[in-house]
């Protein structure tokens, strides 16, 4: 099974962007220039080609879909997507005031242009906590249908809002509601913090899609997913057959 890791780049300097590139590079699917950080970082287009040389795709995030979309500005959006090569697009409502099926179609309307990453849930977490958990599959499928490549579970940056409870640990009666209507395959789960990585690793397996993962913590995950650290060390072992001989 092919797994997605999605690194965040909140605006890291272009050199240290550079160096975690290379050396971490082959733990990262795709990058995502988060919320409206493309439009103020004056080395985009070396981050870019940076990013063009190992292979890795990018996009921008869905705030910054947003922040266009509510000026009228959906032309320029593109434009900026095109200019710059972004491999996909990331559509959301996470702040605006635009309804799921509102979303939906403009789901299907990016698809023609690039392979599109659609969000769940909202930035404010009393909105969020508001969803119910045939909300959330609801929305995810509807999504999909839409034409999604990957629908992302929306957890912020603090991994406490969206899919994640307050505590910083998952809604379990959400993502079980999901996994009962939608294929994990499907689905890029945001876990910026180690106890949302441990947990999702734990409930699906090594080859969970995981986003929003900090570029300090690219190896640390990547551990996380084969065993070598404590959190999953028994469960990934445990599925192999070991001796303690």
């Amino acid at each position: 099974m092919s797994r997605t890791t999605m690194m965040i780049d909140p605006g890291l300097p272009t050199g240290l962007f550079t160096d975690v590139i290379a050396s971490h590079g082959e733990y990262v699917t795709v990058v995502k220039f988060g919320w409206g950080t493309a439009l103020v970082t004056r080395d985009l287009d070396r981050k870019i080609a940076v990013l063009r040389e190992a292979g890795i795709g990018f996009y921008f995030g869905g705030t910054l879909f947003e922040w266009y979309l509510v000026q009228g500005r959906l032309d320029d959006y593109l434009t900026l997507v095109q200019r710059t090569g972004a491999t996909h697009i990331e559509v959301s409502n996470g702040t605006i005031p635009l309804d799921q099926p509102g979303k939906a179609e403009y789901v299907k309307q990016m698809s023609r242009y690039r392979p599109v990453l659609a969000e769940v849930g909202y930035k404010d977490a009393e909105r969020s906590a508001m969803l119910t958990p045939a909300d959330w599959a609801g929305a995810i499928q509807e999504d999909l249908d839409a034409g999604a490549e990957l629908v992302i579970t929306e957890t912020r940056e603090s991994g406490r809002s969206g899919m994640a409870r307050p505590d910083g640990h998952l809604r379990d009666d959400v993502l079980e509601a999901v996994l009962d209507r939608v294929d994990a395959a499907q689905l890029l789960f945001e876990a910026p913090t180690k106890d949302l990585q441990v947990e999702l690793i734990r409930a699906i397996g090594p080859d969970v899609n995981l986003g929003n993962i900090a570029a300090a913590d690219l190896v640390g995950v990547e551990t996380l997913r084969r065993g070598l650290r404590g959190d999953t060390l028994l469960q990934m072992t445990l599925s192999q057959t070991v001796s303690f001989a």
